[in-house]
């Protein structure tokens, strides 16, 4: 079996959504997935793209997909690639799936001049972390802690709280 990778379509929003969840599943996170298919499709395809994303698609069937988005380093004075997921479904695992997709995403970054691809990994999650150590990735230094804010705490800051 040959997988193509290729940029996603409208027409695949259904299947990245059931990927998607299938990621939420491996990483136990399934009560965070609260979004839709629909939005989904908003955010890659809409009148104001959000976020891209590539397929890796095996006779008719999506079986691994990356999302990514554009983000700016302000100290730097560049952009980097933020991979938001990567995913390749269970039984695809070890086929070199993952690699291409992340060496498309790598691509594209390089080609529109930036300066790397960033992301992050659950701690727990050895498997992924070799596979990223295994292609010459690394943890970023400097004590950076990621911080979120959302829902209630969000809704507060955002009204002037």
């Amino acid at each position: 079996m040959s997988a193509t990778v290729r940029p996603a379509r409208p027409a695949d929003a259904p299947a990245l959504w059931a990927l998607l969840n299938g990621l939420a599943k491996y990483e136990r996170l399934e009560p965070e997935v609260t979004g839709t298919a629909e939005a989904l499709g908003h955010h890659l395809f809409g009148a104001a793209p959000s976020v891209e994303g590539l397929v890796a698609e095996e006779d008719g069937v999506l079986v691994g997909y990356a999302l990514f988005f554009t983000v700016f380093s302000s100290f730097r004075t560049v952009t980097r690639f933020w991979l938001e997921d990567l995913f390749v479904v269970p039984e695809r695992r070890g086929s070199g799936l993952g690699r291409r997709l992340l060496a498309e995403v790598a691509r594209r970054a390089r080609e529109r001049g930036a300066a790397g691809v960033s992301w992050i990994v659950l701690d727990w999650n050895t498997d992924a972390i070799g596979f990223y150590d295994g292609l010459g990735a690394r943890p970023a230094e400097g004590g950076w802690i990621t911080y979120s804010i959302s829902g209630p705490a969000f809704e507060s800051l955002a009204a002037g709280g």
